[in-house]
């Protein structure tokens, strides 16, 4: 069993099917998988940046969605700051991997997909950076 961190926008479009669904249904099925309370904020802020394109009714419907998939999940609290991304926004999800000794974490952002193995290894974080595609294609 893998330790697994799901960025928030594969999480978000889970909700909407294909290939992050069937990535992030196969973590949670399989897999241990972690947040903590900023991968949260995160989801919550991403779901707020939708309300502009989706009717209240979608909005609950995703924000209930979302629920169900964090609850499935392990939530973690982290003490320490990894600075690692070029994206600063994106570090928190480094320092739980860090925390959590995660395997995985399955994201489709450029900024984290580009830290390599041996960059993320030095900072003592045991993690591979992948798509939730290469996921569900291990």
């Amino acid at each position: 069993m893998a330790r697994v961190v799901i960025d928030a926008n594969v999480m978000v479009s889970a909700v909407f099917g294909g290939i992050p669904l069937e990535a992030v249904s196969r973590a949670l099925a399989k897999h241990e998988v972690y947040f903590s309370d900023s991968i949260i904020r995160e989801l919550e802020a991403t779901v707020l940046k939708l309300s502009s394109k989706l009717s209240q009714e979608q909005i609950l419907f995703v924000q209930e969605q979302i629920e169900q998939l964090v609850s499935m999940g392990q939530k973690t609290s982290i003490f320490y700051h990894v600075t690692l991304s070029r994206d600063p926004k994106d570090d928190h999800y480094l320092s739980l991997c860090k925390k959590v000794k995660a395997d995985f974490l399955i994201t489709g952002d450029k900024d984290l997909l580009s830290i390599s193995p041996e960059n993320l290894r030095k900072h003592g974080i045991p993690t591979s950076i992948i798509t939730p595609r290469s996921f569900l294609e291990i």
